[in-house]
């Protein structure tokens, strides 16, 4: 549950950032009456991003044998690496957010008349919570492989809640948030994570043959702590533990966090470039 707490809550609280800034830009230019056309983009971005997200659990729950675990590993990986480059890019590209959103809510206002300023202020929200949407859908979808389809449920609607909160208490209150710490430490937990969603996506493809194990079990540590307990399903969850995993799946992770230290060497650099900047600050 913790997991799809954790993606639900950041991916949620970065929907609601957005939302905040387009209304904010509309609020600066004096177009408040033109609210309306956004929360109908909101509406509609998360009303798609419901049906993708049923779309993905009902696909993989028509698998079996071979085909499921395939399917599992494949979104897995993919959950992985597109979780790993959305925190380096909100890193390094992130400022950007606010200038784009603002420059489309200004050539939307620019060309307000009759439907056509319904419709580019209906897209602007709509493309900008869709992403976010679909990002998050993925990201459950996976989260369900090692979790659980309930557990996965009941953390990403208490990780949905906890992100609307967070989005009024911000706008709406004189309360202020860090964001940007918060961003840091969920950035963190979600890196590990993503480590874990390798390491079984691996393991799937060891199952069906894909990737040989080479060694199967490398070591095993069930005796001390069974990957199948209480605390051993909720590091599973969380970090991807395997009490008794293949070699391949071992040298996985080790090439994950490999090139994750090299991306980080390089972070700096790519903070440093003209145009580049923190997320949220």
């Amino acid at each position: 549950m913790l997991p799809a707490f954790l993606l639900a809550l950041r991916e949620g609280l970065e929907a609601a950032l957005i939302v905040g800034i387009v209304l904010g830009a509309l609020r600066k230019l004096g177009h408040n009456r033109q609210q309306g056309s956004v929360w109908q983009g909101v509406v509609a971005a998360v009303a798609v991003s419901l049906v993708a997200a049923l779309l993905l659990y009902a696909v993989g729950l028509k698998m079996e044998g071979a085909a499921e675990q395939i399917f599992e590993g494949v979104t897995m990986l993919l959950a992985a690496a597109i979780l790993t480059w959305m925190i380096f890019w909100m890193q390094t590209q992130g400022r950007r957010i606010n200038r784009e959103l603002e420059t489309g809510v200004r050539q939307a206002v620019s060309g307000m008349g009759g439907n056509k300023g319904h419709w580019a202020l209906f897209s602007v929200a709509f493309i900008a919570v869709l992403r976010e949407g679909i990002e998050t859908a993925l990201f459950l979808t996976a989260t369900t492989f090692t979790a659980g389809g309930q557990a996965t449920l009941l953390g990403a609607l208490l990780g949905l809640s906890a992100a609307a909160a967070l989005g009024y208490i911000l706008f709406a209150t004189t309360r202020q948030l860090n964001v940007k710490r918060f961003f840091q430490v969920t950035s963190v937990l979600l890196i590990l994570f993503a480590a874990g969603l390798v390491a079984h996506s691996i393991h799937e493809f060891n199952e069906v043959g894909w990737i040989p194990a080479v060694v199967e079990h490398l070591w095993d540590t069930n005796g001390l702590l069974d990957e199948n307990s209480g605390l051993g399903l909720i590091l599973k969850a969380l970090f991807g533990y395997n009490g008794n995993p293949s070699l391949t799946e071992v040298l996985g992770y080790v090439v994950y966090w490999a090139a994750l230290i090299f991306g980080v060497r390089r972070l700096p650099q790519a903070l440093t470039a003209p145009g580049a900047g923190q997320a949220i600050r």
